[in-house]
C-alpha cells in the first residue's frame, strides 16, 4: 500500500477519516491524498465546462478558501512525518473521488460517514454508497468516534462463493497489516437457509486455497444478513467489518430486512469493502 485517498469536507467525520488514514499511512509508509470537491450550483456554472468554472470569480473565491483551509488542516499533529498532497476539484463528489483515485493509482479510499443506524444507513443512497459501488480499490468507511482505529478483530462476512476468492487475499493482507484476528462469518437466514454441514464444507473449500492464521469460522442464524453481521460483530467486540461488494448493486443486496433501534445504535463499527 502506497497511496491513500481521503475525501475532505472539513467536517468532524472527514477529520476522523483523515486520522485513521494517517495511522494506516504511518504503518505502511504510504502517502495521503486529501481531496476536496467543490460542487457549485449548476444554475450558476455549467459543470461540463471546466474552463468556464475555474475562470469564474465565485469559483476562484471558493478555491482560495479551500486551499487556505487545507493549509491549516495539513498542520494537524496526526499528519506529522507523513507526506500529504492536497487537491481541490470541481466535480460531483462521488465521480470526482473515483476519477482522482484512478488518476493517482490509489490503493485505499478512507471516508467518513454520518450514518446513524446500521450498515444500510452508512451506505445506501449516499455518496459513500456510490463510491463503494464504483471504486475498484478498497473503501474504508469510518464512523465518527472510531478514529483511534485499533484493529484487533476483523469480521469477514461473505457467502463464500467462488467469485469472492478473487479479492480475499486483499482482505487477508489488510488483516496482516494490523496482525488482527480474522473471523469468517456466514449468516444463515430463513430466506436463504442452508444446513450447517453444507455451510462448513463451503467455507472449508473457500479457505483451502489460502494460507490462514488467527482465524475462526462462524455460522450465525438471524432474521437478516445485516442483522446477523451486526449482532455477531458486537458479540465478539469486533473492530472492523469486511465485506465484498458487486459493482452493479453495491451493498444493497445485503439488506433484506429491518433492524431494531437498540441494536443499530450500538453497531456503528468501521467497514471496509472489497469489490469483486
Amino acid at each position: 500500500m502506497k497511496r491513500i485517498l481521503v475525501p475532505i469536507d472539513f467536517s468532524k467525520e472527514s477529520e476522523g477519516a483523515a486520522r485513521v488514514a494517517a495511522r494506516i499511512a504511518r504503518r505502511t509508509g504510504s502517502e495521503i491524498y486529501l481531496l476536496h470537491m467543490l460542487e457549485l450550483p449548476v444554475n450558476t456554472i455549467d459543470p461540463t465546462e471546466l474552463s468556464t468554472i475555474i475562470s469564474e470569480p465565485q469559483a476562484i473565491y471558493f478555491m482560495k478558501m479551500a486551499h487556505e483551509k487545507f493549509e491549516k488542516f495539513k498542520k494537524s499533529p496526526f499528519f506529522q512525518g507523513i507526506k500529504v498532497i492536497e487537491s481541490v476539484q470541481f466535480h460531483y463528489a462521488f465521480k470526482g473521488i473515483i476519477k482522482e483515485s484512478e488518476k493517482y493509482d490509489i490503493d485505499l479510499i478512507v471516508m467518513g460517514s454520518q450514518g446513524a443506524s446500521g450498515l444500510q444507513e452508512m451506505f445506501i443512497g449516499s455518496n459513500t454508497e456510490k463510491v463503494v459501488r464504483r471504486s475498484k480499490v478498497p473503501v474504508l468507511v469510518i464512523k465518527e468516534g472510531s478514529d483511534t482505529f485499533a484493529v484487533r478483530k476483523i469480521v469477514f462476512a461473505s457467502d463464500f462463493s467462488d467469485e469472492c476468492k478473487d479479492t480475499f487475499q486483499n482482505v487477508l493482507d489488510f488483516a496482516h497489516l494490523f496482525r488482527a484476528e480474522m473471523h469468517l462469518l456466514y449468516v444463515n437466514t430463513i430466506h436463504n437457509f442452508n444446513t450447517t454441514r453444507a455451510i462448513e464444507e463451503k467455507i472449508d473449500n473457500f479457505i483451502d486455497d489460502f494460507e490462514m492464521c488467527k482465524c475462526t469460522t462462524n455460522i450465525y442464524n438471524d432474521i437478516s444478513i445485516e442483522n446477523g453481521i451486526l449482532s455477531f460483530a458486537r458479540g465478539i467486540d469486533a473492530d472492523l467489518i469486511a465485506l465484498n461488494t458487486h459493482g452493479r448493486s453495491g451493498l444493497s443486496q445485503l439488506f433484506n430486512g429491518s433492524i431494531g433501534q437498540e441494536l443499530t445504535n450500538h453497531a456503528l463499527r468501521p467497514v471496509i469493502t472489497f469489490k469483486i
